[in-house]
């Protein structure tokens, strides 16, 4: 009995040990990821800009290319947004919109994971002397619940970064094959 006792008193310290830590965690978490791109800024923003590009580099839809979409507002810009609709667990549901946008430089958006995941992200466009940096961040805010907390801290910039490595990965990949025939167009032309 005295075993048991001391394996209860044991867990119980564990649980007010790891609750007391979670506040030190703070309740917002910020994933951020950057890429250049051998593109100028004014094509890098529309590729973000204008939702239905998405389809082509976004990596949730390389995940599930038969998720419903629909879109609604401007085809871009303040107030464009789309709503996904997913079976993939790795998916789901969710929506996007465009709230503030600073052509070529920034756009400011609000995104929507199933009921009440709520995150805002936004994207930077810095040129470069090889064409444009642009940064993708999301900040999502995770409650005083502890075990959003440590899922957070352990796991969301692993997972959630990756999706945006592999994201700017293909929209690099689309950009540059866009912009090789201009570069290309003067070669052995004497110029």
């Amino acid at each position: 009995m005295k075993l048991l006792k001391r394996i209860g008193f044991g867990l119980l310290a564990l649980v007010l040990l790891l609750v007391a830590g979670s506040l030190l965690i703070s309740s917002k978490l910020k994933v951020e990821r950057s890429i250049e791109v051998a593109a100028p800024a004014d094509a890098v923003f529309e590729q973000v800009n204008t939702l239905r590009n998405w389809e082509q580099w976004s990596p949730w839809h390389k995940i599930d290319p038969h998720m419903l979409l629909t879109y609604s507002g401007p085809d871009g810009g303040p107030g464009s947004s789309y709503n996904w609709f997913s079976k993939h667990p790795d998916v789901g549901d969710g929506e996007f919109k465009i709230i503030n946008t600073e052509p070529y430089k920034k756009i400011d958006a609000e995104m929507q994971f199933g009921p009440s995941n709520k995150a805002t992200t936004n994207y930077v466009f810095e040129e470069t002397a090889k064409g444009t940096k642009i940064t993708w961040a999301m900040e999502s805010e995770l409650g005083m619940n502890p075990v959003n907390k440590y899922f957070g801290l352990l796991f969301l910039d692993k997972y959630v970064g990756a999706d945006f490595e592999r994201g700017l990965n293909n929209m690099k990949q689309i950009l540059e094959a866009k912009q090789a025939p201009q570069q290309d167009s003067h070669a052995g032309h004497g110029h």
